[in-house]
């Protein structure tokens, strides 16, 4: 499966739309994960934690959409867009969404 963020693919030719396909992932972060950010918070530099559960919601939502998109029989999406979002009581949960045009090419 070809990914791109561009609408169309360098030297492909699209021969045909399949449609909009998602992926969707909503991550809680636990308790431990939190108060080690809130550490990185006040002495500065990267939360190692928070930074893993990213690329692994990210992952799982790009690999959802791929399998959409396999079902449409498409062999690339183009137009790609990943968004994150913050939701739930005290924004307690991570949710990423990507969607993207399947196509075949």
């Amino acid at each position: 499966m070809i990914l791109s963020t561009t609408p169309t693919i360098e030297g492909h030719a699209i021969r045909e739309y399949k449609g909009v396909v998602t992926g969707e992932v909503i991550i809680g972060a636990n308790v431990l994960k939190d108060f080690m950010a809130g550490l990185t918070d006040f002495f500065g530099g990267r939360s190692g934690s928070y930074e893993k559960v990213l690329n692994e919601a990210k992952d799982s939502a790009i690999q959802e959409m791929i399998q959409r998109a396999q079902t449409l029989g498409a062999n690339a999406i183009v137009g790609i867009d990943i968004d994150y979002e913050t939701i739930g009581s005290n924004s307690s949960m991570l949710m990423v969404a990507t969607s993207g045009t399947a196509v075949v090419l």
